[in-house]
């Protein structure tokens, strides 16, 4: 064990001694009677086979523009899981969904049990799906097929690193959205959803709302902590998105392609590792072998596509670039990306195509795929920017090939009707955030941006790991058991901590 783990080790185990309470145990007070200071809120049972016991669902009426609070209105699905130890009850957990286009009431089936084990009757669990999100209201932008497939979505270059199509894809996509989105699409956006929440706190009559948000939900959870410091209890960030409200959700793209080069020589190591032998998962004897091979057979599927198992949908070179990116999130899908590898480089085969890439997104998830970070935020639109940023980005990064700085439908979005929200450290010291060293999607350099802003509001504890989705997820037992302590005590680190694997 090298000096620097030992010490983060140490630091790790010892989160105990040098954690303070930063919110008394004492269960937090209700503003009112559920509904007394919000619409009510009608509950029926909800629950699924496997999933969580006793969760219940209602709907929550919000305006569609808070500058016209009375006037129409739209819905949001929401639900909880009361919790099973009244005595032991102080609040309401809220669960913030990441995406744009994560599903809170999926989320809470899916991950309900255990936090609910790790919470010990602490809360009652809740979530929502946000605007444009699963049983909310929702919007269209009748696009066509071809241009709902994720990477056409997504702007990877042609092969020769051209744009030309990306340019014209992106520009029809946003005409469509402006034609058939319509206000509901227009009022897809972060500052909507945090206020959103409030509106479903006083539903819920609390006075404050704990929370865990993940991924983009740590940006809407940063957004509500900066406009409603006092309806906050104990709130977790998880696996951070950076707030540089000049770029928002741009940024967050751009930084993909440094995140994707951070977590790669973890699936290096996997595909390299002899016990993927006897599976026919190995790829490489070394390590180092892995990232030229897999670049070359790219650059190979660039040239000559490959008939996949989905008639119509080839493999090409962007398939196996996405494929990869999906795949970093998380050690348990590298299996089915060694396996496409493998099935690629085999003149016999034909490849299995991923669910999410064999075809196209429903015309709502794509829609709601671009709105939110398109309406957040001005995009830029020049094409010869664009064609500069994609030549520079695929020699730095040849990796992710020039597609997180691409150009998106977002630069011919109309302008985002409300400036970004500026992070800032004025507030309540009451936020933990947890974070992977090796996340692709939010990468650890953006966290430490969001950590900046917040100052003395926040304590970061960074995890010697990779993937997304930190919290009871793809995170380590010491990150584990330092959230769940807050989220039950109140005991918060006094300082920044690392947590060895």
């Amino acid at each position: 064990m090298t000096t620097y783990a030992h010490r983060a080790l140490l630091l790790a185990l010892s989160v105990a001694t040098v954690a303070t309470t930063v919110t008394a145990a004492a269960p937090v007070a209700r503003a009112d009677a559920p509904g007394a200071n919000g619409p009510a809120l009608t509950w029926r049972p909800c629950a699924e086979p496997g999933g969580l016991s006793g969760q219940e669902c209602a709907r929550l009426p919000v305006p569609l523009d808070y500058r016209d609070p009375d006037g129409p209105q739209i819905g949001l699905a929401v639900t909880r899981a009361r919790s099973e130890r009244p005595a032991a009850r102080r609040g309401t957990l809220l669960v913030i969904p990441g995406g744009p286009g994560g599903s809170g009431v999926r989320q809470l089936k899916t991950k309900g049990p255990v936090l609910r084990k790790a919470m010990a009757g602490a809360y009652d669990l809740v979530s929502f799906d946000p605007r444009g999100v699963g049983g909310s209201t929702r919007a269209g932008c009748e696009l066509d097929a071809a241009d709902r497939h994720l990477v056409t979505l997504r702007s990877w270059p042609a092969p020769d690193g051209g744009i030309d199509a990306n340019v014209a894809r992106s520009r029809r996509i946003a005409e469509a959205c402006d034609r058939h989105g319509g206000a509901v699409l227009r009022s897809f956006t972060t500052v909507n959803e945090a206020r959103d929440i409030d509106r479903l706190r006083r539903a819920l009559g609390e006075e404050k709302l704990s929370a865990w948000g993940s991924s983009y939900g740590t940006y809407v959870g940063a957004v509500y902590a900066q406009k409603y410091p006092r309806h906050t209890d104990r709130w977790v960030l998880d696996s951070i998105d950076d707030p540089d409200p000049s770029r928002v959700g741009r940024g967050w793209l751009a930084n993909m392609a440094a995140g994707a080069d951070d977590r790669f020589p973890d699936f290096a190591a996997w595909a390299a590792d002899p016990a993927r032998e006897s599976a026919g998962l190995r790829l490489a004897r070394r390590p180092a072998d892995v990232r030229p091979l897999f670049l070359a057979l790219a650059a190979k599927l660039d040239r000559e596509p490959k008939e996949s198992t989905t008639p119509g949908v080839p493999l090409t070179g962007n398939r196996l670039r996405q494929a990869l990116q999906n795949a970093l999130s998380s050690d348990a899908l590298f299996a089915e990306t060694a396996r496409l590898v493998q099935q690629a480089q085999d003149p016999a085969a034909e490849p299995v195509l991923p669910a999410a890439l064999a075809g196209p997104m429903p015309d709502q998830d794509a829609a709601l795929m671009m709105a939110t970070v398109c309406n957040d935020v001005r995009w830029p639109a020049s094409v010869p920017a664009h064609r500069r940023a994609v030549t520079a980005d695929r020699v730095r990064h040849p990796l992710t090939a020039g597609m997180p700085v691409n150009i998106t439908p977002c630069g011919f979005w109309k302008a985002p009707a409300e400036r970004p929200t500026r992070i800032t450290a004025d507030g309540p010291s009451n936020i933990l955030m947890v974070q992977n060293r090796r996340d692709p999607y939010t990468p650890y350099f953006g966290a430490l941006n969001m950590r900046r802003s917040l100052g003395d509001r926040a304590r970061l504890v960074t995890l010697e790991h990779g993937g997304h989705g930190a919290y009871l997820g793809n995170g380590t037992a010491c990150g584990d058991r330092t959230v769940t302590a807050f989220l039950t005590t109140g005991r918060r680190p006094q300082s920044d901590i690392h947590c060895a694997e």
